[in-house]
């Protein structure tokens, strides 16, 4: 147990830095490939659609996969494992959210924008003033679904060989011959999770007058 808290305690560090730059990265990507997805002109809308369409139809699993060893065979570059897990994780969440954040766009009336039109606002002041507070609020049940998620798939970054908390769980259960390390790196997670739902439920209450 000595030995055993310390490495899971590095490798849950390793986790929460993949998970806080992952989102850091993919939520506001996600806002400019929605409004791509959404846009009139078939040259934004299109690629959108495709991206969209290639990383939701693929596993994550993959995407790690791809992402850090296709430099390499396609431009005979590479880069460390790190920074290919971010890469691959944000992209993939950025796509996930930018469909949770078309839906709440979506789900607004138009009667909002021409209203704010005829009070002389511009566009762009009435998404930020208007439209975004009302899409936040509709969107956060969902987006706390999808970080929920995020905090379980840091787990895959494994795959590429980054230490993370799963992956120091496995090695100390290999040294063990003991299921326990599993366990308690399910305790993490659990905690993990736990915390991103009280976060989520408090943003929730916050926003309760956009009812």
């Amino acid at each position: 147990m000595e030995t055993l808290l310390p490495a899971l305690l590095e490798g849950a560090g390793t986790s929460l830095v993949v998970f806080f730059l992952t989102l850091l990265i993919s939520v506001p990507l996600g806002l400019p490939v929605a409004a791509a997805r959404m846009s009139a002109k078939w040259y934004l809308r299109i690629p959108a659609k495709v991206f969209i369409l290639i990383i939701r139809g693929t596993p994550l699993i993959l995407q790690l996969i791809f992402v850090y060893f296709a430099p390499y065979y396609i431009f005979h570059a590479s880069y460390d494992r790190f920074t290919a897990a971010i890469i691959a994780m944000s992209l993939n969440y950025a796509a996930y959210f930018a469909e949770i954040y078309r839906g709440g766009i979506e789900s607004i009336a138009k009667g909002q924008y021409e209203a704010a039109k005829v009070l002389g606002f511009t566009r762009m002041q009435t998404f930020f003033t208007i439209i975004l507070p009302q899409v936040v609020k509709r969107i956060l049940p969902a987006m706390g679904n999808e970080v929920i998620t995020l905090v379980k798939d840091t787990a895959l970054v494994q795959t590429i060989g980054v230490g993370e908390l799963f992956l120091a769980a496995q090695n100390a259960a290999s040294r063990q011959f003991s299921t326990v390390p599993i366990f308690i790196a399910g305790v993490f997670y659990f905690v993990m999770n736990w915390a991103v739902s009280l976060l989520f439920s408090r943003l929730e209450r916050k926003l309760d007058y956009y009812r």
